[in-house]
């Protein structure tokens, strides 16, 4: 028996991907440019003068790095660690304020997807960018706390979140949902979501059109699908199942 013939024989309904890492601020969760704004307020707390071109070209860097560690953001824009830690606690608490203004909403069927993807046995882990304070803002405001398997922020990870894989690997190590993080499924909005589940060794590492980054922008950086919303996933996984079936 030749080596496609065994593994077409041992292959199972088992084979299916069972662990789905999500992004939350643009993928599942509409913000409404909030990471924008919260940033604004930031900036002229640590003495940054709007309209200046110190504050454009800080703003700039936001945007590019959309979907990285807030904290490494901050690293870079204000050097000192003092700075990016105060920073990055005025973003927090800014952040904070506007979701509790409720300025944020579900990705339209973005919990209809959770629940359809979790309903087929799959394991859905939420991560994020943001400190686990407003990461928990958040899923309060929505009513999410529920949702999902599990929620990730950078802080559960070690420290590092995005472009890194630590978060699509602590959710690997921590669910136990698979065997084989090619196995594993990414979706997100940014480029930094995309390097990630590369990096990390997803087999299917979506992007969606709802938030930051084009699609150039996301098969650029190792986008393996682009879909319009999450809420097309539960499909494109399910014909991927299929076609992972013994004899399909």
């Amino acid at each position: 028996m030749t080596d496609t013939e065994i593994e077409t024989k041992t292959k199972t309904k088992t084979d299916t991907r069972r662990l789905i890492v999500l992004d939350m601020a643009g993928t599942t969760v509409a913000d409404g440019g909030l990471v924008e704004r919260a940033f604004e307020r930031a900036a002229e707390r640590l003495g940054v003068e709007p309209g200046s071109a110190d504050h454009a070209a800080k703003l700039q860097y936001v945007r590019d790095t959309m979907g990285e560690s807030k904290i490494s953001v901050f690293r870079h824009l204000f050097g000192a660690e003092d700075l990016a830690q105060r920073a990055n606690s005025a973003f927090e608490q800014a952040y904070g304020e506007l979701v509790d203004g409720g300025l944020i909403a579900p990705i339209p069927g973005a919990r209809e997807a959770v629940e359809k993807l979790r309903a087929d046995g799959r394991t859905v882990v939420l991560t994020t960018g943001f400190a686990r304070v407003t990461q928990d803002a958040i899923l309060d405001a929505l009513g999410w706390h529920d949702l999902a398997d599990l929620t990730l922020c950078p802080a559960d990870a070690g420290g590092r979140g995005r472009p890194y894989p630590d978060m699509v690997l602590a959710a690997f190590l921590r669910t136990g949902a698979v065997a084989d993080v090619r196995e594993t499924v990414v979706a997100g909005d940014t480029a930094y979501d995309m390097l990630s589940g590369v990096r990390a060794g997803a087999g299917i590492v979506a992007g969606v059109l709802t938030g930051a980054h084009d699609r150039a922008a996301l098969t650029g950086h190792g986008a393996t699908h682009v879909l319009g919303s999450v809420a097309e996933l539960p499909a494109l996984l399910a014909r991927s199942d299929q076609e992972r079936e013994p004899g399909a």
